[in-house]
C-alpha cells in the first residue's frame, strides 16, 4: 500500500465517516455508478487483500441456499452436517459462520474454499456495484475495515 491515499487510512475513515454518510445520501447515482468499476480496478491495483483479510478475519458474509449446495458438494458433507458445523443463523435469519475468523481462512489469509466461495465473498466489498449507494450503513460499515472502500470512496468525493 504505497498510494499516499492510503496512508493512515484506519484513521481517517473514522474522521471521514460523516462526509461519506452525506456525500452517500446526496450523491448523483449514474455519474457515481461510471466511475466504479476503474475505481474499483484503481484500488485493487493498490491493495493486496491477502496482506488484510479484515473481513474475513472479523465478519461472515451471508450463505444463500446456492452456496450452501455448492459448498457442502465440494467438500462432501451432507447440506446439514455443513450447516451445524460452520453456520448459524443471524438475526436477520440468514446463514453465518459461527465463529470468526471464517473457518475456510488459513494462516496465510488464502481461502480453502476460495473456488466455491459465497457470492457474498465473491462480490466483497461491492466497490463496483450499485451496493455502494444503495446501502449505505453498509458502505460506511466497510469503510472502517477494508481500504478499497476506504479507497474509493477518497477518490470519488
Amino acid at each position: 500500500m504505497t498510494d499516499k491515499v492510503l496512508i493512515n487510512w484506519a484513521k481517517k475513515t473514522e474522521e471521514h465517516q460523516k462526509k461519506y454518510k452525506q456525500f452517500l445520501q446526496k450523491a448523483d447515482k449514474n455519474k457515481v455508478l461510471k466511475q466504479l468499476p476503474n475505481l474499483h480496478e484503481e484500488a485493487f491495483s493498490k491493495i493486496d487483500c491477502l496482506q488484510c483479510a479484515a473481513c474475513c478475519k472479523n465478519y461472515s458474509p451471508r450463505f444463500k441456499t446456492p452456496d450452501i449446495k455448492r459448498i457442502s458438494k465440494h467438500l462432501k458433507m451432507k447440506e446439514s452436517v455443513f450447516i451445524d458445523t460452520y453456520l448459524k443463523l443471524d438475526e436477520d435469519g440468514d446463514y453465518v459462520v459461527k465463529s470468526v475468523p471464517c473457518p475456510f481462512l488459513g494462516a496465510d489469509n488464502f481461502c480453502s474454499i476460495y473456488e466455491q466461495r459465497p457470492g457474498d465473498c465473491e462480490r466483497f466489498p461491492y466497490t463496483n456495484e450499485d451496493v455502494l449507494l444503495k446501502r449505505p450503513a453498509i458502505t460506511l460499515k466497510n469503510a472502517t475495515f477494508c481500504p478499497a472502500v476506504y479507497y474509493v470512496l477518497e477518490k470519488l468525493i
